[in-house]
């Protein structure tokens, strides 16, 4: 069931999925009992809630005559599917084989950020201290000044301790 429910505090409309005993206002936070907000449509649709939703806010703004032109949520999005180009021959005219796109997404490799390199040093090490966890991702390609650089900023940020030279994840 979705319904399109409104807030008495800052007129904002919004679509509640199932039956909630609170619901909050996405826009002022303002939560209160769901049995007590105004539902303005009950549907078991949720394009249809959608769509409600949508014409209550073109309405409001002066636009509900260009608003009831278009077409419903489902029709927009076969156009918008029909609009573009498939992966296939972006990838094509972008210069690059949509084959060995396809390899190497079916071989299952994946490559790690710079930040899960100084965490996976930090938490696998046996002694994490800054000149192996260094170490360790300098092997893996990350440069040093980026990984001390990384290290006190999981300090500073609480993600990270630092006793007697050696790192530890919280």
């Amino acid at each position: 069931m979705y319904e399109v429910v409104g807030c008495d505090e800052c007129q904002a409309l919004w679509v509640v999925e199932g039956d909630p005993e609170r619901s909050g206002c996405p826009r002022c936070g303002r939560t209160r009992l769901h049995k007590k907000r105004r539902a303005f449509v009950t549907t078991e649709d949720g394009d249809h809630a959608r769509e409600v939703r949508a014409s209550m806010l073109a309405a409001r703004s002066g636009h509900g005559e260009a608003f009831a032109e278009l077409g419903s949520f489902a029709q927009l999005d076969e156009q918008v599917d029909a609009a573009g180009i498939d992966d296939e021959t972006y990838l094509e005219q972008s210069g690059i084989d949509p084959e060995t796109v396809a390899e190497a997404g079916e071989s299952g490799s994946t490559s790690q950020s710079r930040q899960e390199i100084v965490r996976e040093a930090v938490r696998e090490l046996d002694e994490s201290t800054e000149e192996r966890v260094v170490a360790h991702a300098e092997e893996h390609g990350v440069p040093s000044e980026y990984t001390e650089r990384a290290l006190r900023k999981l300090v500073e940020t609480g993600e990270a301790s630092k006793h007697r030279g050696r790192y530890r994840l919280l």
